[in-house]
């Protein structure tokens, strides 16, 4: 039997690629090695399963066994891979089997950015970046009333949308003037905050914790810049994320901000390819559900014989805020040109990224039609070409 390709992660980007590489080649040996405990969810679906009464049992469609018969893999749950001998083509894992391969996928995800903070509260700060950690928020969460968040960026107004509809006091401390301030115009981030707001979120905005203190009773004192002060049940982090690179790093790969990889997603080693999270192609790490899907299915027809260049689409990224409907396209990086904001009549605000020959490169819209956001996406440049 020849070397399997091994994927190693089994999040939405490992298991994505199996599938799709299973309808492509149904007899590849394909062996999945994960430090997780295997299971098959949607990570998407985390920021908003609260409110709807889901647990982390209920997230998870399939444990690892389940995830092996469906995709007649190998998955090899709760293993830590030790290093990676590029010139061998083979896996070390930490419990000493070795594993050889003919393609090595990594998919390794992101880790979450952690804020430096003082106080012996911030080992509390909770974090969720897979199920095992909502599983861990789910308890902590039980008997607390009242949440606060750290950033306001698209996860954290994600979770503070959802903490609210399950009837919890939430509160959001973010540094920035607005939220999701990387994504939209100061317009935008103004009329978000206001009906966050309306729908019973407390935004603290231009502050940042600086420490964290338990209190007698089991909850924290939270410190600000400014020496105020908030006391509070739960504290969770959601300031972004920072792709994993290690790994491949100490294999001599090439990594940036993310594993560096081209068009087809091979890296710098041309046995060894790179996806999701902790992908860096082009110059974009691109930590969304569209161009993870777009990224697997090309990477799946590369792997079974059919070369692939991968190309991004107009990605627009709906925000799951039900109080604040958002769709955002944000504009390439160091992109030329301004925003332009128009209020419409059925109250949607509308923000168009326009270049100095009136060319939409991006838009914010709050609120707005299907049509609209669609008519909007239509008229956008693809990300990748």
């Amino acid at each position: 039997m020849s070397d399997p390709i091994v994927v190693a992660g089994s999040g939405l980007a490992g298991y994505t690629l199996v599938r799709e590489l299973r309808r492509l080649d149904a007899s590849t040996p394909i062996v999945v090695v994960t430090r997780d405990d295997g299971a098959i969810y949607s990570k998407p679906m985390l920021s908003n399963a609260l409110a709807a009464g889901r647990t982390a049992a209920t997230l998870s469609t399939a444990d690892a066994a389940g995830a092996a018969a469906q995709f007649g893999a190998t998955v090899l749950a709760g293993q830590r891979i030790e290093s990676i001998d590029a010139a061998a083509r083979t896996l070390h894992l930490a419990n000493g089997e070795r594993i050889a391969y003919r393609a090595l996928v990594l998919a390794l995800g992101a880790d979450p950015i952690r804020v430096p903070l003082e106080g012996a509260g911030a080992a509390d700060v909770l974090t969720v970046n897979d199920l095992a950690d909502y599983a861990r928020f789910r308890m902590a969460i039980e008997a607390a009333s009242d949440v606060t968040i750290l950033g306001a960026g698209l996860i954290g107004c994600e979770f503070a949308n959802d903490l609210r509809l399950s009837k919890r006091s939430v509160r959001v401390v973010e540094p920035a003037a607005w939220p999701l301030a990387r994504l939209v115009p100061q317009a935008v981030g103004d009329a978000f905050a206001q009906r966050l707001r309306e729908a019973g979120v407390e935004l603290l905005l231009g502050q940042a914790a600086t420490s964290i203190v338990r209190r007698e009773d089991g909850g924290c004192r939270v410190r600000l810049t400014g020496d105020a002060s908030i006391d509070t049940g739960v504290v969770l982090s959601a300031i972004g994320l920072r792709p994993r690179t290690a790994l491949a790093a100490a294999a001599g790969l090439r990594t940036n901000r993310g594993i560096v990889a081209d068009r087809s997603l091979r890296t710098s080693d041309p046995a060894i390819y790179a996806l999701g999270d902790c992908a860096e192609v082009d110059g974009l790490v691109l930590p969304f559900v569209m161009p993870l899907m777009h990224a697997a299915r090309a990477l799946a027809r590369t792997l079974s014989g059919d070369e692939t260049r991968l190309r991004y689409p107009a990605m627009p990224v709906v925000v799951k805020t039900p109080a604040a409907p958002l769709t955002v396209a944000p504009p390439p990086p160091g992109a030329s040109g301004a925003w332009e904001c128009v209020d419409a009549a059925d109250g949607s605000l509308e923000a168009s990224f326009v270049d100095a020959h009136g060319k939409l490169l991006g838009f914010a819209l709050l609120g707005g039609t299907p049509a609209a956001r669609q008519a909007l996406a239509r008229r956008l440049p693809a990300v990748l070409d």
